[in-house]
């Protein structure tokens, strides 16, 4: 972990020079800010050997440990923020090791000088589709958390009937084990055979939640894959195991949906790099054109509408928990 010189460790807290130690370590994907502050009132954090301080501000002379543990000068550095859209398929893992030896969405990541790639959220081996990553550790856990209200959208693949009543009780909510749990939208997406299809939007991104919820009323998930993040849009031109780099403008949008004024940032010298090599692996399943179905915001106190989309089918659209029914 980092491998600066050692400097004087005296009144660190005073010194008003370098970046503050929770902000260092969240840029470095180490946790939130919030989380990172625990840590070093549990004394967890240690900076030149000494037990870090609330408050305390960093500079890239300081050595910092966390659980003993050194931290990497590269992750400390400040790199440039990069955000990669990639499209996951099934059968590769969100983590950077597994100790099983399957394969991970990091093994198809470009490679960093400084910094590392951070996923934003996670998607379990058998789901695929639309997965964010960037360089930026606080960015990361912004986009994560509720408080945050960043939708996500899901095409779900359902085996058997599914009832109103089912529907309306994933809407007006459903308890699970860690807590009560709601979609924003359903949308039906029609389907063939015992297979039905539903779009779904939520604002949260807890431990396979989406597959929980429909468990919750009795249905069972037979493909789960993300088609949007936030302003974020799966498109149908970035293929299985395929990334890109999303540019300023689409990483301004992400920053406007957590209500962030936007900064310019710094251009990187990967801009120019539209979309990522598919070299090596290549996916044994290929992806179904599932789109988002936009980015207008979903929101509570309606129950259930219609859309007739241009080819003349009717969606059913479920939402929040009033009002009635009706056609577009």
């Amino acid at each position: 972990m980092s491998t600066y010189p050692n400097s004087t460790p005296m009144n660190q807290n005073r010194d008003r020079t370098g970046e503050r130690l929770q902000k260092v370590l969240a840029n470095a994907g180490m946790g939130s800010r919030r989380q990172i502050e625990g840590w070093i009132v549990e004394g967890r954090v240690e900076v030149n050997g000494v037990a870090a301080e609330l408050g305390q501000r960093v500079n890239p002379s300081d050595v910092i440990y966390v659980d003993g543990k050194r931290i990497a000068k590269r992750l400390l550095e400040a790199p440039v923020r990069e955000v990669i859209v990639y499209n996951k398929p099934e059968g590769e893992l969100v983590t950077r090791k597994d100790p099983e030896g399957r394969h991970t969405v990091f093994e198809r990541m470009p490679k960093l000088k400084h910094g590392r790639w951070i996923p934003v959220g996670r998607l379990d081996i058998n789901s695929s589709g639309l997965l964010l990553l960037t360089t930026d550790g606080e960015l990361a856990n912004q986009l994560m958390h509720p408080s945050r209200q960043v939708e996500r959208e899901y095409a779900v693949r359902v085996m058997g009937e599914v009832t109103e009543e089912q529907l309306k009780a994933l809407t007006h909510g459903v308890e699970l084990e860690d807590g009560p749990a709601r979609f924003e939208e359903i949308v039906e997406s029609g389907g063939e055979g015992i297979n039905r299809w539903f779009h779904v939007v939520i604002m949260e991104g807890r431990q396979r939640e989406v597959r929980r919820m429909w468990e919750a009323v009795g249905a069972r998930v037979s493909r789960l894959k993300r088609v949007r993040y936030g302003s974020v849009i799966l498109e149908s031109a970035l293929k299985v195991g395929r990334w890109r780099y999303l540019n300023e403008q689409e990483v301004n949008d992400l920053l406007t949906t957590m209500g962030h004024c936007v900064a310019k940032q710094r251009k990187s010298h990967q801009a120019k790099s539209p979309r990522g090599d598919q070299k090596g692996r290549k996916s044994t399943r290929s992806s179904q054109p599932h789109q988002a179905r936009g980015q207008k915001k979903a929101g509570a106190g309606r129950n259930k509408e219609t859309r007739k989309p241009s080819g003349g089918k009717t969606d059913t659209i479920w939402k929040g928990k009033q009002g009635g029914r009706r056609s577009r």
